[in-house]
């Protein structure tokens, strides 16, 4: 594991697994609550861009996995984490990479890619029309103040919203610190990320039966020559879905 201090000193910790250096790596931004290992390594996704040989690296994001988790909410948010994918590139001193984000990580890749040319390819899951329709991840499927409460809750057991509760439950599974999450939870807002500058090549991929990737479509149409794939499953059963590793492997070649 890999550690490199942001630029307000929080520690974001990574991994990088050598592959094909004449080709660009391959960045791996997971989703809310989990961190590199459980999206992306214990889905197959890491093993899939391996076996291609490309060189792959998977960051936690800050109050996630081995990274810094600071209880405070002016430490988080979209934009702040993409300040952090930005010192990440000029650690690996890549004069471009290929990012790919899920959810929480597809937000802050948009961010990323809407502003640093070293993006050259890009992969984001997990979202839909909510980025465009309301700034962010589908608040409207799940609103943040269910998942804050339910983050916070002595007991998960009176947690009545089932997405928020299985937001806790995957929290209490990987031994999340639950007060970071909810910082982290407390700091998001509504973005207005200018999708129409994003200029490298883009895919949209989602499950078809995600309710906070709903209408990936809307997110396609609005990013420049962006494609759209669909695999099988939900916001959690589409990542491990074998088409999933299998779709990122082939665009990202290109």
């Amino acid at each position: 594991m890999k550690r490199l201090t942001s630029f307000d000193g929080t520690a974001i910790a990574y991994r990088e697994w050598a592959g094909d250096s004449t080709l660009p790596p391959v960045v791996l931004h997971h989703g809310f609550v989990v961190d590199a290992q459980v999206n992306w390594v214990l889905t197959g996704v890491v093993e899939a861009l391996r076996a291609a040989g490309r060189t792959v690296v998977g960051l936690d994001a800050r109050g996630h996995g081995a990274s810094g988790k600071p209880h405070d909410p002016g430490r988080y948010g979209e934009e702040t984490m993409a300040r952090d994918l930005a010192l990440l590139f000029d650690a690996l001193g890549a004069e471009q990479v290929h990012l790919v984000g899920y959810s929480m990580g597809a937000v802050v890749s948009l961010v990323a890619a809407s502003r640093d040319p070293r993006v050259a390819r890009l992969v984001v899951g997990g979202v839909g029309a909510g980025i465009v329709e309301v700034g962010g991840v589908d608040t409207r499927a799940l609103p943040l103040e269910a998942v804050i409460a339910a983050l916070a809750a002595d007991d998960p057991a009176g947690i009545d919203d089932p997405g928020a509760a299985g937001f806790r439950a995957l929290a209490d599974a990987t031994g999340a610190d639950r007060a970071a999450l909810v910082a982290h939870a407390s700091a998001v807002r509504p973005l207005d990320i200018p999708l129409a500058r994003i200029t490298a090549p883009t895919l949209v991929l989602a499950g078809d039966a995600d309710p906070l990737a709903a209408r990936p479509e809307v997110l396609a149409a609005a990013i420049p020559g962006a494609r759209l794939t669909l695999v099988s499953g939900d916001h959690l059963t589409a990542v491990p879905e074998p088409r999933f590793a299998a779709s990122i492997v082939d665009f990202l070649a290109g």
